[in-house]
């Protein structure tokens, strides 16, 4: 193994319901559109993957796995099966194996839907890591929208709130939180290990419609980790992005056409 290796978690998992059009995979389509925007070249996760510090690297699949394994062939990946799309917890808890066998002692946790987060800003969140467990990666929006925000004491963070809760709070305690979730972390592997346990045994009941009917769930949520941590006196840190663009998720035909454009002033030669 490499000297100072980071090892890779990549959830790629999720169906992308609200890619209305297609229903492949959201995490291969293409960063250069030839055509259409959903055909072309440079799969969202195969760049993904070239800009993840060196290391070993896992992608969590379910949703059209076979085609994520092809694209992703002989780039030198594990694949972890999430049986039941149970959430972002549910993604890291079915990587549980990668995780504790691997031989490196830092964590990324990133999403296959992310294109544009840059190596450097992947190396200052494992950077963070020599002061504190877990790092999350956070970003200011001109628009706060429905995102989940950061809650920090201090340079502590306590909790991440979704947008369900805070909404109800109080103005002036929804503009002190200004820093929203990226989705992305850091962890240092041996902190981590021991809160799987724990994240498996707080399962969340959730509502969800299937087949046009509403239908009870248990998710599990990576958010959890941070309360579980804090609580334990353990230090969760936030490093934030350098712009609201860099950890945009693509999550629709109006975010994949936003980071096709935003991936060509990036890559003006391709």
């Amino acid at each position: 193994m490499e000297k100072g290796a980071v090892a890779s978690i990549i959830m790629a998992a999720g169906r992308g319901s609200r890619m209305k059009g297609f229903d492949g995979n959201k995490t291969l389509l293409p960063l250069v559109p030839a055509g259409t925007p959903f055909r072309g070249e440079y799969p969202i996760l195969l760049h993904i993957i070239r800009c993840l510090p060196p290391g070993p690297k896992a992608v969590v699949v379910h949703h059209k796995k076979e085609e994520v394994v092809q694209t992703t062939r002989g780039v030198g990946i594990a694949y972890c099966e999430q049986p039941v799309l149970n959430g972002t917890g549910g993604a890291l808890l079915a990587a549980e194996g990668f995780i504790q066998t691997v031989d490196c002692a830092n964590l990324i946790i990133t999403m296959g839907d992310v294109p544009l987060v840059k190596e450097k800003t992947y190396l200052r969140l494992v950077e963070s890591l020599q002061s504190q467990p877990l790092t999350v990666l956070g970003f200011r929006p001109l628009d706060k929208r429905q995102y989940g925000v950061i809650e920090i004491d201090g340079t502590r963070v306590k909790r991440i709130v979704e947008w369900k809760y805070w909404s109800a709070f109080p103005k002036a305690a929804q503009d002190r939180m200004e820093i929203c979730n990226s989705g992305i972390y850091a962890a240092r592997r041996k902190d981590l290990i021991p809160y799987l346990s724990v994240l498996r045994n707080r399962p969340h009941v959730v509502s969800k419609e299937r087949d046009r009917q509403l239908v009870q769930l248990e998710e599990y949520f990576i958010t959890d980790l941070v309360e579980l941590l804090d609580h334990d006196g353990k230090v969760v840190g936030c490093i934030v992005a350098d712009d609201e663009d860099e950890v945009m998720g693509v999550d629709d035909l109006s975010a994949l056409r936003r980071a096709q454009e935003r991936f060509k002033t990036l890559q003006p030669g391709l």
